[in-house]
């Protein structure tokens, strides 16, 4: 629910929510480059054989392939949220950012300064939530 009566956000306010998204995005591909980067070194590694050699126990190589697993699931976690951001350039591109997709009134700059990424006021991501639990 927004503040005020508004129809949509103003281009000062699109610009101030525009910023903030780029500013995670650019952090976000610097942490995936970083994981890309431990990604590659891992996998060096393994190819080197110093991961597949006898001399290591079967709980180093359990843990190792744990690791990899974490660095994956975080990977795609970083790529979904990625896909987020860009969906929300795009909305703003388009002239439709800022609205619940459900009630379709503006929702709380608040909430997309928190999450620039919402599509959802937090009055109906409650009852979405109720809904689902």
């Amino acid at each position: 629910m927004a503040t005020s009566k508004k129809k949509k956000w103003s281009k000062k306010d699109l610009e101030h929510f525009k910023s903030i998204i780029l500013k995670k995005r650019e952090e976000l591909l610097e942490e995936l480059e970083y994981l890309k980067e431990v990604s590659m070194e891992s996998t060096l590694k393994d190819a080197s054989g110093d991961l597949s050699t006898y001399s290591f126990h079967m709980a180093d190589q359990g843990t190792d392939a744990m690791e990899r697993e974490k660095l994956f699931l975080w990977t795609s976690r970083e790529n979904k949220f990625l896909t987020y951001l860009n969906s929300a350039l795009d909305r703003i591109e388009k002239g439709n950012y800022g609205k619940c997709t459900e009630c379709e009134e503006l929702i709380d700059k608040e909430r997309l300064e928190a999450v620039p990424h919402a599509q959802l006021c937090v009055p109906c991501k409650l009852k979405l939530k109720e809904q689902e639990g």
